[in-house]
């Protein structure tokens, strides 16, 4: 680990020094992506181990890189310019059928900095096989922790896959959560509470769980850490008690804006009263290849299809209950929702919300 975190900051420095120039997409491969490579145990000069501009089929465009175990692709790296917007769906649509094609489950597209992992075989909408996406110039740390999951050791041990699945799990069981509790609670949460409750009436019990901030998390251990059920056990007569401590998982926006004193409800409120958004302005969103839009009222609120939302996520769901065949599927509304910006680019909710975070 220590030797990638070296190379890493040594990327780090040449994204720095190069990157308000502009490199293209060969100097972004030789300079920032084969290093890293290299050290997580590929070795780029040999085919069996890495083909460059590899083709599923002669007819299919090239992939920038294939790594192989058993001369078999097990990973496509997709490579972009350093700074290439790499949101642009063509991507994602593009990698998607290079690894339907050679049945590769596994795809990192990267510019260099940013690195996405994407589980290509996940039986999700393309926007939820997003697994990991680090970016080396936010924290050298993050960056080591993600991208050892794919030197060559680790590919062989699917450590990525048995990742992915508890990552998986749960996050549907987060999603369950949030849809018991959503604008109100879910009929048999209500049954449940009002067997325990039986001295409340249904609509205090109802009024109650629309106050509730309940915030569901999972502990994440990095792979290297001595608790981490994935971590490669050393030799009998070395073994030492792992360590009964989890890792302390970062505060996310929503929770730094709930500890301010700023309830979930109130979050694009308080964004209009600091100016970065508008009553009227325009909500985008794309869902199984359909264009969503919604607004901003002026009490804070989000207008879809001629209703009104409390919240960005409950007008989310409802946008996937229409455009997905019906039932409310639990969503963040932060991520789900785009707006445009100064200056004519398209970015998600949350970006608006942690600039504003930022500043504080």
């Amino acid at each position: 680990m220590g030797e990638l975190v070296d190379e890493i900051r040594k990327v780090k420095q040449r994204i720095e020094k190069y990157g308000v120039k502009g490199i293209n997409e060969q100097d972004t491969k030789a300079t920032l992506i084969q290093p890293i490579l290299r050290t997580l145990g590929w070795d780029v000069e040999d085919l069996e181990d890495v083909q460059r501009e590899y083709k599923p089929r002669k007819q299919d465009k090239p992939v920038d890189y294939a790594l192989m175990l058993l001369r078999t692709p097990c990973l496509f790296v997709e490579a972009k310019a350093l700074g290439q917007n790499l949101d642009d769906r063509k991507w994602a649509s593009q990698f998607m059928g290079y690894a339907g094609v050679a049945g590769v489950r596994w795809v990192a597209l990267t510019d260099g900095n940013e690195y996405r992992l994407y589980n290509t075989h996940a039986a999700v909408p393309v926007e939820e096989k997003l697994f990991r996406s680090v970016k080396i110039t936010d924290s050298i740390e993050d960056a080591a922790a993600t991208l050892c999951l794919l030197s060559r050791d680790r590919m062989q041990g699917n450590e990525i896959d048995s990742l992915w699945n508890a990552f998986f799990i749960d996050k549907q069981v987060r999603s369950a959560i949030d849809e018991l509790l959503l604008d109100g609670g879910d009929a048999a949460l209500m049954r449940i509470l009002s067997k325990r409750l039986p001295n409340l009436a249904n609509k205090d019990i109802r009024a109650s769980l629309r106050r509730a901030e309940v915030t569901v998390s999972f502990p994440v251990a990095p792979t290297d850490s001595p608790d981490s059920p994935l971590k490669r056990k050393p030799p009998a007569k070395a073994r030492r008690k792992p360590s009964r401590q989890t890792p302390k998982r970062p505060r996310s926006a929503s929770g730094q804006l709930i500890d301010m004193g700023v309830q979930k409800r109130q979050q694009l409120s308080v964004l209009m009263e600091h100016g970065y958004v508008a009553a009227g302005q325009e909500l985008l969103a794309r869902y199984r290849g359909a264009d969503i839009s919604a607004t901003i009222t002026k009490a804070g609120k989000v207008k879809f299809d001629g209703a009104e939302y409390e919240s960005l996520s409950a007008a989310g769901a409802a946008a996937k209950s229409v455009y997905g065949g019906g039932g409310h599927l639990a969503t963040d509304g932060w991520t789900f929702w785009q707006t445009a910006v100064d200056g004519g680019s398209v970015v998600p909710m949350k970006a608006i919300r942690s600039n504003y975070l930022s500043k504080k």
